[in-house]
């Protein structure tokens, strides 16, 4: 029968009676019909009711089939959570509660067991509990989340007169008071926040669980509700706890997340309450976003989703301090402190004195930031000024971010020793930075789609101004000696801070952010009241933000010509400290799991090789043949301190290549020679070690040269899940290989144990050593995350004639296995890799390599280079179909 009405369902279930079919059709049905009238302007509030709506009249027609109508027992059919509050979306678990009035007889635990099996029969899945109403007494006393669960109840059938003894056994007067369940919520927020690693900005977010959350504003309903006695949000209205716009502001903000979950839920076929990147493709287009090139429509969609929980996540804060206040210290404490004309300190928050405040004064706009700076014992403004804040908004128009005392006040607060990034924080949650710098506006909220960029670009930003000052905090100096120790000698370190909150300003715009964003720094500098000199630093240091960086990781910082190149773009030491320290704040604010040793050991290296080339002069820099000589005497004079005979290890060296020494510091060359002298009749040679220079783990191989040596080492590391960062690789003139590889596990750590250690050598051993290729299996499966993308690969050659090698750059979405594949590939047409740099940036790829043919020239041949292109091209496409 198709379901056009209550009336039509009513008259199904007449007829159904106990049949499972009809009613499991019913319910399909239904649910059908839910997903068919979903549209992206859907009044999702009477989606999520209409469905609680009709699993209330399906459970009803159910019990009155087992218990009888009238019932006869005193049973009570309670939902509860959110189906208590009449919100289910199509995939919602139906949470109910049968309260007896009385321990079950054997009759009524069949009835119960009979009607539990009946829901789940029909396709019900239900989250059940059978207690008594004592039952519920203890266990609601005993657990902070059973009795939120109960103080959602709402009858659906049976004994009304129990379940009236039940809301009074579990009110307020008889277990869990306002403050202490107030305490107890407030716990169990910051642990759920904590899961999800305090931030909501991640890049799969959970829409119900993460910070700004579904469940953000039903902590906020159960404290509210539980201490004024509400039913629903609005009623919070009238007890003048929430303004009409705050209402709003949260009901639309829950709106806007249901119709998402929705969406979700119909997507998936199930409940499924995470922004996956699988889906928020999908949902872009379900929604209706149109992408250009500078901003996808995934991108728009998800900075739409992450400024509406940044809203709910300031109501959050803001109306739980109210409650705070309200419940626990307008009771218990008042402690007073006149801070200046305009603001008081009330219980250790900020109030204005006066509601006109910020319109007789809207300068203090900024300066109650400078007020909360320095002072821990100050918790943030009081919730009534963070309203009044965000009310005044208006009031920072052009004429305020032109007046000379409102930009010095600014400055101040930029110039201080302490409280900037917490400051930062709250400005930028309240709307007072986007309108202070217009431009920010733009990035609030705004991610990228990619698994590179872990934040939003306004989170990312404030990551890295929290980066840059916890380079003068001593307590944080173990982590990166350096960067503290140049951030002391700093003569303005405020200018590094400007051009961290101005160097990704510019990004979604079309063009080159860094440009663009540069010349918003110099406008803001010089509206400031900056110098010519001090705005060129910054300006400059935004426009050149990513070029140490790309330096780095994409070019041979071995390479004396190199480092001239770069040094000149720097131009001076002052330049270089601050570029230097912003590259590493950047780094490692982009993504946690993106900074590593080896990351750290390269900036460091190519910081201090250019300090020592701006020192000596630009005219004056080694050439190679010095730099290598200076490399060969320094190893030497380390291994001349052990056992060994001078003679030997000349005579060793005397076949190594001149790059190798270019490539490799004194300590490094040492120990690859000791390795090879002690094990000269025993080749190949695979030794590992942890390196005091770049703190990671280095493997070794000397081993007889083939083409086959590369592919067969990098073979076994991806079989065993290990990464590669990267490889150097050199022919003596007797024909043997000298390989090193900077390798780490899966997790991105150096690799220390020493039974995986030996494990690692022996298999190289084995592989090296065998007279056939080996099979390598890698087991290793494709992360889910990575399959959401699909970026055709590139791959383009450069000729080095200098160096007599051609440059091979691959562009592809990373994979297991992916660089073995390649290696193979290259073994296959008798070439050579002699050199790789290997970058994983996200869900991509840009590896280098360094290639020659069996002469070790660079490889002429533009046939060969076409089919091996076309080769790695047919490979990299079936591979990622593939997994």
């Amino acid at each position: 029968m198709p379901l056009h009405s209550t009336q039509d369902l009513q008259r199904l279930l007449k007829q159904a009676g106990t049949e499972v079919k009809p009613i499991a059709e019913a319910l399909q049905q239904a649910t059908d019909l839910l997903y068919q009238s979903f549209t992206p302007e859907a009044p999702a509030d009477l989606l999520v009711r209409q469905k609680s709506d009709f699993v209330d009249q399906v459970l009803t027609h159910c019990f009155d089939e087992f218990f009888g109508n009238p019932c006869q027992d005193s049973v009570s059919l309670l939902a509860v959570g959110g189906y208590g509050r009449a919100e289910l979306l199509p995939a919602s678990d139906i949470d109910l509660l049968l309260l007896l009035a009385k321990p079950p007889s054997k009759a009524l635990q069949e009835k119960i067991s009979r009607f539990l099996t009946f829901l789940w029969d029909i396709g019900l899945e239900v989250g059940s509990s059978v207690r008594t109403l004592k039952e519920c007494a203890r266990e609601g006393k005993n657990d902070v989340t059973v009795i939120t669960n109960m103080i959602e109840s709402r009858l659906i059938t049976g004994d009304e007169k129990l379940y009236q003894k039940f809301e009074y056994a579990i009110s307020p007067k008889k277990m869990w008071a306002s403050p202490v369940f107030f305490a107890a919520k407030m716990e169990e927020q910051k642990v759920r926040h904590l899961r999800y690693n305090d931030t909501a900005y991640n890049l799969e977010p959970n829409i119900k669980e993460g910070p700004g959350g579904l469940r953000d504003i039903q902590v906020i309903g159960w404290v509210a509700k539980r201490h004024y006695g509400a039913k629903n949000l609005k009623e919070l209205v009238d007890h003048g706890f929430l303004t009409e716009q705050e209402y709003q502001a949260l009901i639309d903000g829950q709106t806007h997340l249901w119709r998402i979950r929705f969406a979700l839920h119909r997507l998936t076929g199930r409940r499924e309450d995470r922004l996956l990147f699988e889906y928020q493709r999908q949902l872009a287009e379900i929604f209706g976003y149109q992408g250009d090139e500078n901003n996808q429509a995934i991108e728009q969609f998800m900075q739409r989703y992450y400024r509406t929980i940044m809203e709910l996540e300031r109501l959050n804060e803001m109306l739980l301090q109210l409650l705070n206040q309200e419940i626990i210290y307008k009771r218990f404490f008042n402690k007073k402190e006149q801070l200046n004309d305009d603001f008081t300190l009330l219980n250790g928050y900020v109030e204005a004195n006066g509601e006109n405040v910020f319109i007789n004064n809207p300068g203090a706009l900024i300066e109650i930031f400078i007020l909360m700076q320095g002072r821990p014992d100050i918790h943030g403004p009081h919730a009534q000024t963070i309203r009044l804040i965000r009310q005044s908004l208006y009031l920072i128009d052009d004429d305020f971010r032109s007046d000379p005392a409102i930009n010095e006040l600014f400055m101040r607060f930029l110039r201080s020793s302490v409280g900037i990034i917490h400051q930062l924080r709250r400005m930028n949650s309240y709307g007072v930075l986007a309108a202070y710098i217009p431009a920010f506006e733009a990035i609030v909220g705004r991610m990228q789609y990619d698994l590179f960029h872990a934040y939003t670009v306004d989170q990312h930003t404030l990551f890295v101004i929290r980066n840059l000052r916890r380079f003068s905090v001593e307590e944080h100096r173990h982590e990166l000696p350096l960067c503290n120790q140049i951030h002391d000698g700093l003569e303005k370190p405020v200018l590094l801070y400007l051009a961290g909150l101005f160097h990704d300003i510019a990004k979604g715009r079309g063009g080159d952010h860094s440009v663009l964003g540069a010349e918003e720094a110099e406008a803001f500098c010089l509206q400031h009241g900056m110098n010519r000199k001090d705005t060129r630093v910054v300006s400059k240091l935004v426009r050149m933000h990513l070029l140490m960086s790309t330096t780095a990781q994409r070019k041979d910082i071995s390479d004396p010509d190199v480092i001239h190149e770069f040094a000149r773009n720097v131009s001076s030491e002052s330049m270089l400290d601050y570029l230097y320290l912003l590259t590493v704040a950047d780094i490692r604010a982009t993504n946690p799991k993106q900074w590593n040793n080896w990351k750290d050991a390269l900036l460091r290296d190519l910081f201090l090789k250019t300090r020592k080339v701006l020192r000596k002069g630009l005219e004056n820099s080694l050439d190679i043949d010095e730099i290598i000589q200076e490399n060969r005497e320094a190893a030497c004079e380390v291994v001349s301190r052990t056992q060994v005979e001078h003679d030997e290890v000349e005579q060793l060296c005397t076949d190594f290549p001149g790059d190798y020494f270019l490539h490799h510091q004194a300590e490094q060359i040492a120990w690859h020679v000791l390795s090879i002298l002690q094990n000269y009749d025993n080749l190949p040679t695979v030794e590992i070690r942890q390196s005091a220079h770049t703190r990671s783990t280095e493997l070794f191989v000397y081993s007889r040269n083939t083409e086959q040596v590369f592919a067969r080492v990098v073979g076994v590391l991806n079989s065993i899940n290990l990464d590669i960062l990267h490889a150097d690789i050199y022919t003596t003139r007797d024909d043997q290989t000298l390989d090193t590889f900077i390798i780490q596990n899966a997790h991105g750590e150096p690799i220390t144990d020493r039974h995986d250690i030996e494990q690692i050598r022996t298999t190289l051993l084995q592989a090296l050593q065998s007279e056939t290729a080996p099979q390598f299996a890698i087991t290793q499966r494709m992360p889910r995350q990575l399959k959401a993308f699909n970026m055709p690969p590139d791959i383009e050659f450069n000729q080095d004639i200098v160096n007599r090698r051609t440059i091979m750059v691959i562009l592809a979405v990373d994979r297991p296995g992916l660089l073995y594949s390649i290696a193979d590939a290259i073994s296959q047409y008798g070439l050579q890799v002699t050199n790789a740099r290997i970058a994983t940036l996200g869900e991509r790829v840009e590896d280098i390599f360094y290639l020659c043919d069996e002469n070790h020239q660079a490889v002429r041949d533009e046939n060969l280079l076409a089919t091996l292109k076309q080769h790695l091209l047919d490979l990299l496409e079936t591979d990622f179909q593939a997994a």
